[in-house]
């Protein structure tokens, strides 16, 4: 990833390649973030499907879905672009470094946005669409706009817009949205303020300077990492509700990663109540893996199709 918010060189004389262009505007998207669109939003799929939908179906909605979640990193991009510039882990993005435009990447995300809700609602159905659209707007309006500059619940509310993913994918194979659906974007409501605070304690002065409330900049890390645990529990039990609708598979995958991140997050706590030395980062890494293993295996187990636990889908 840092070869995409790198600084490219450019050609003599001042004109940048084709390539360059590309990553600079590849950068405004966050990458980072679509990677997780993917383990959102395929799991629901087949889930939705309890088996494998229409080829054509998972790559326009992934497709359409990636594009929506670029547009609103760049609509970010533009709106943060101030913030961007006192924090060390963005002060490379390309509005920062003047490399691109705020005129050019507006345009470039709203053609983005236009290209998302339209695709979608054409080789979907009009329920998709709505709900890509207003991820957008969700993220733009309501998080980048509003809560995260007045509100060190920011991540919490703003998460919404991570869970929506599910919500999509579903709603794309089914034109519903099932009440499994709603677990799953509960699993990932409860998973952002963990993740996103352990990010958060690590960047701590980053985001005092820039002059955003997020958690670990207002409050004790005692604090932070007992709502950590407290939001981590809720992810936990929250992904044990799809158990009876599943097999054992997916039962065994979801309690033992659970147990192994509870224990991350405790571990974490009782060392800041210690006073000893800590290291939010792992707990950071490890909440990428718990929701990475419990919702590939999600998707194994729909595709499987072995019998289930409890009531059938």
């Amino acid at each position: 990833m840092r070869a995409v918010t790198a600084i490219v060189e450019t050609r003599p004389g001042g004109q940048r390649s084709p390539k360059d262009v590309f990553l600079k505007y590849l950068a405004l998207t966050k990458p980072r973030i679509i990677e997780q669109l993917l383990v959102a939003t395929i799991p629901s799929m087949l889930l939705a499907q309890r088996g494998v939908p229409a080829l054509w179906l998972v790559v326009a909605t992934v497709a359409f879905g990636a594009l929506a979640a670029g547009s609103a990193g760049a609509f970010n991009c533009v709106v943060d672009a101030d913030i961007d510039a006192v924090m060390k882990r963005t002060a490379k993005r390309p509005i920062v470094n003047d490399t691109v435009s705020k005129r050019s990447a507006l345009i470039f995300a709203i053609v983005l946005g236009a290209l998302a809700v339209g695709g979608m609602w054409l080789t979907t159905n009009l329920l998709s669409a709505v709900l890509t659209l207003a991820a957008i707007a969700f993220y733009v309006l309501v998080y980048t706009m509003w809560l995260k500059r007045r509100t060190s619940q920011n991540v919490v509310w703003g998460g919404i817009c991570g869970c929506m993913p599910v919500l999509i994918g579903w709603s794309a194979v089914t034109g519903t949205v099932g009440w499994q659906a709603f677990v799953m974007f509960g699993v990932i409501f409860f998973w952002t303020p963990p993740h996103s605070w352990a990010l958060g304690m690590k960047y701590r002065e980053d985001y005092t300077n820039a002059g955003v409330p997020m958690l670990p900049s207002v409050a004790s890390p005692r604090q932070v990492t007992l709502r950590i645990v407290l939001y981590s529990w809720a992810m936990a039990l929250c992904a044990l509700v799809l158990i009876p609708g599943t097999s054992w598979l997916y039962a065994a995958c979801a309690v033992i990663a659970g147990a192994w991140f509870l224990a991350a997050v405790h571990r974490l706590h009782s060392q800041v109540r210690r006073g000893a030395e800590y290291k939010p980062m792992g707990v950071f890494h490890l909440s990428n893996t718990y929701l990475c293993l419990v919702f590939v295996m999600l998707a194994v187990d729909a595709v499987v199709g072995w019998p289930v636990l409890g009531w059938p889908f």
